[in-house]
């Protein structure tokens, strides 16, 4: 699908706490296995934060945000390997 990365994870966030909640267990889980991100970019009060592992690529949405970018569409021929409702 892509040459930068092998999955893309994107998930949403209720508000800009829970957006900032989600960034700060992802990068503690991740670095507890000394994993650091390559590049981490955006805020909470943005409604989109990303988190770029190499060949793992996070995007953190607020609802209306992940709505308006619409990336699940972009990407939709992607294979799923985890849907969580």
């Amino acid at each position: 699908m892509c040459s930068f990365a092998d999955y893309f994870i994107m998930c949403s966030g209720e508000s800009q706490r829970q957006l900032g909640t989600i960034r700060t267990e992802i990068l503690k889980a991740l670095k507890k296995s000394g994993e650091l991100p390559i590049h981490d970019e955006g805020t909470a009060a943005s409604g989109w934060l990303l988190l770029d592992y190499g060949d793992v690529v996070v995007h953190i949405f607020g609802v209306e945000e992940r709505d308006y970018y619409r990336l699940d569409d972009l990407w939709k021929k992607g294979r799923i390997v985890l849907q969580i409702q």
